[in-house]
């Protein structure tokens, strides 16, 4: 009986009072290395938790026009090659400024980094860091992009 309450929860009652997931574009900024591939990793401004760089689609841009330029404005990629087409993909629920959360699924992007900047939008407010993917993957909390670090 339980089981079956649960699942009505889940199935019907749930979707209900859901928002739909918002579209968000991220950059996976990697460089080669005489050890191997290393990812570019920033912190969050609200948690300072490790995340790769990303933000909402923007006007006029393709998604990974608008991932790249994530990645100049939160890490100061200002020269890279993008891939067009995403590798994967990963669900979280973004913290909005008024306290409360929306579902997000965020389209990755690989990104060979070929120049990053000392000044850059938001040098003031996140760090960033340079980890071999394995490193990454434990480093950041979404399940999904563990697995797309891991397969790199």
């Amino acid at each position: 009986m339980m089981h079956a309450f649960k699942r009505a929860w889940d199935e019907m009652f749930l979707p209900m009072w859901q928002r739909p997931k918002r579209l968000q574009v991220a950059a996976l900024c990697y460089r080669e290395t005489s050890k191997g591939k290393q990812v570019l990793l920033i912190t969050s401004r609200d948690t300072g938790r490790w995340i790769v760089p990303k933000g909402w689609p923007v006007d006029g841009l393709d998604g990974a026009e608008a991932a790249l330029q994530e990645a100049w404005e939160e890490a100061g990629v200002s020269k890279a090659d993008i891939e067009s087409d995403p590798i994967g993909y990963y669900d979280y629920n973004k913290r909005l400024d008024h306290g409360l959360s929306t579902p997000v699924n965020a389209q990755v992007y690989l990104t060979r980094v070929r120049n990053l900047e000392d000044k850059y939008p938001e040098v003031n407010e996140r760090k960033r860091k340079w980890f071999t993917p394995a490193e990454a993957a434990k480093l950041v909390d979404e399940p999904d992009l563990q697995d797309i670090l891991r397969s790199l």
